[in-house]
């Protein structure tokens, strides 16, 4: 027993010592285990053909755990990237082989590397090697194909598609605006009862509202103070209309009166009972309007009788008339349609100009007024910016950029003492014919290939150049300025007052220079343009935007 112990005893110690070896043998094994990324890479080919295409794979060996980035975007400048394909992956056991391609090309002649790539993997980054691309121009047949010149640039015709569709919508709204006129202002309308009685003459328009007061239900609802207002308003606006006497706004006496001096002048033949029963119905009517008097229904309808009598008698008393009142009633029917025509086109002038206005104030608060404005007469920027835009190469070494017209060559003649410099320099430029704005790009290639360009130089020869043009009063900032891909340059801006095209007079403008450039070459861009042009900032800063270059020759 005593030996069995001593035995399990010198067991424990044993494992005691040898547990640190055991940890590290166990920590090796794991390690071993997890064994270190394997990433190759290959080209199809080194040498194409400009345009061509050369296939760049990379396979990466790694455990089913790890996690792999590839590269994205435009990374393998100066090549630039067509396509990445999709990943491809094969399992084997408990590792994982990723394979992707890139299908990358080149446009220019040269031989470019195609630098490393960083594959991230658990947030490690692996470099991949970097390959030398050779690209050859394609050969032209000079022998069996004859050469021509090239050909001058051409003006093409603005399409007119715009311009017409404009136009349709135009005459579109002016046929609506014609239509609603018509129907609501020149149409004739079909008369109404009212506007068909309001026609007839005096003496028939008097007898027919006699007959419908006869009709009415004034003296069954017990209405005589509306029914003898009526039949008083009838036989007044009767006289004053056919007998030229003042009825309206007479008081009964003095209507009376009226009549009885017109009968002792003899110019209204009526007799005086016909004058005496004209002047009880007036009284009645006034005591009826006045003083709550009811007479009875059978009163009140000879009373109808009689002045319907009354305006018979009135009317066959009234002498003919001659034939100047005739051809003045004539007239004055004339002058009535005339003022009635008058009267609809104001109408029709007053709402077209409604609707204008209305269609403006829309337009304005939905739009901006200045750019209704603009849009309405003209803006020679708005109209660039809403152009069909151009994106081009221009020069050697190449400036890409886009551009609201093509941008044109322009012949520079070097002086002597600057070919010495100077191996060849390519300017294309378009100057907008109204306003300030201009843009242009030159491309200069040195006569030494080892010099890096002057940009302070540079920069102030453009400034000296303003000036000569008679630009003064010029402002300038400077800061850097890189492309979408990254390459970087300097960017030269500010303000000043320049001449404007064809004129002495001194406009208030901005000016933006970017210039590029390595060892035996130099690039830059100029704009200018009017300041507070909103539509030309909106150009120069698409433009801006769109700038590419090549940094190597």
């Amino acid at each position: 027993m005593i030996t069995t112990n001593r035995t399990i005893e010198s067991g424990v110690s044993f494992i005691k010592r040898i547990s640190p070896l055991l940890v590290f043998l166990l920590f090796f094994v794991e390690l071993s285990a997890q064994e270190r990324p394997n990433i190759t890479t290959k080209v199809d080919t080194t040498f194409i053909k400009i345009g061509e295409q050369v296939q760049w794979t990379v396979t990466v060996d790694i455990d089913s755990t790890d996690f792999v980035i590839f590269p994205e975007g435009q990374t393998f400048s100066p090549l630039e990237t067509v396509e990445a394909f999709a990943t491809d992956t094969t399992r084997k056991k408990d590792r994982l082989t990723l394979q992707k391609i890139y299908a990358l090309t080149q446009f220019d002649s040269g031989a470019y590397k195609l630098p490393s790539q960083r594959i991230d993997i658990n947030g490690t980054g692996y470099m991949t090697d970097s390959t030398l691309i050779n690209v050859a121009t394609i050969p032209v047949d000079t022998l069996n194909q004859k050469m021509y010149d090239i050909k001058p640039l051409i003006n093409v015709e603005k399409s007119n598609l715009a311009f017409w569709k404009y136009l349709l919508i135009g005459l579109l709204i002016l046929l609506i605006l014609g239509a609603l006129l018509y129907w609501f202002v020149f149409r004739k309308k079909p008369l109404t009862e009212e506007e068909k009685v309001a026609l007839l003459p005096p003496y028939d328009r008097a007898l027919l509202e006699l007959k419908r007061l006869e009709n009415s239900k004034y003296l069954i609802q017990d209405e005589y103070k509306e029914y003898y207002s009526e039949l008083t308003t009838i036989v007044r606006s009767y006289l004053e209309e056919d007998a030229n006497v003042t009825a309206l706004e007479s008081t009964t006496g003095q209507l009376i009166e009226k009549l009885e001096l017109l009968k002792d002048a003899g110019e209204l033949q009526l007799d005086d009972e016909t004058i005496k029963q004209f002047s009880q119905i007036l009284q009645t009517a006034d005591l009826v309007k006045f003083a709550k008097n009811k007479p009875s229904t059978s009163v009140a309808e000879q009373d109808r009788k009689l002045v319907e009598q009354i305006v018979e008698k009135t009317h066959e008393a009234l002498p003919e008339p001659t034939e100047e009142e005739l051809l003045e009633q004539a007239e004055y029917q004339e002058e009535l349609e005339r003022k009635a025509k008058k009267k609809k086109i104001k109408i029709a002038i007053l709402s077209t100009v409604a609707l204008i206005l209305i269609g403006i104030t829309i337009a304005g608060v939905k739009f901006g007024f200045g750019y209704l404005k603009d849009t309405v007469l003209g803006h020679p920027t708005k109209e660039l910016l809403e152009s069909e835009w151009v994106r081009s190469s221009y020069g050697f070494p190449p400036i890409q950029v886009e551009t609201p017209q093509v941008l044109v060559r322009q012949k520079i003649k070097l002086p002597v003492e600057a070919k010495a410099v100077i191996e060849d320099i390519q300017a294309f430029q378009y100057s907008s014919p109204i306003g300030l704005f201009n843009v242009a790009t030159t491309s200069v290639t040195l006569a030494q290939k080892d010099v890096e360009p002057e940009f302070d130089k540079t920069i102030e020869q453009i400034l000296s150049n303003f000036e000569s043009q008679g630009a003064k009063n010029i402002i300038t900032k400077q800061e850097e300025f890189s492309t979408i891909s990254g390459v970087k340059g300097v960017k030269v801006f500010g303000s000043g007052k320049f001449l404007a095209p064809g004129s002495e007079e001194l406009m208030e403008g901005e000016y933006t220079v970017l210039l590029f450039g390595g060892k035996g070459f130099q690039q830059y861009v100029i704009l200018t343009w009017l300041k507070d042009d909103t539509y030309a900032q909106e150009i120069v800063d698409r433009i801006l935007a769109s700038v590419e270059v090549k940094t190597e020759v």
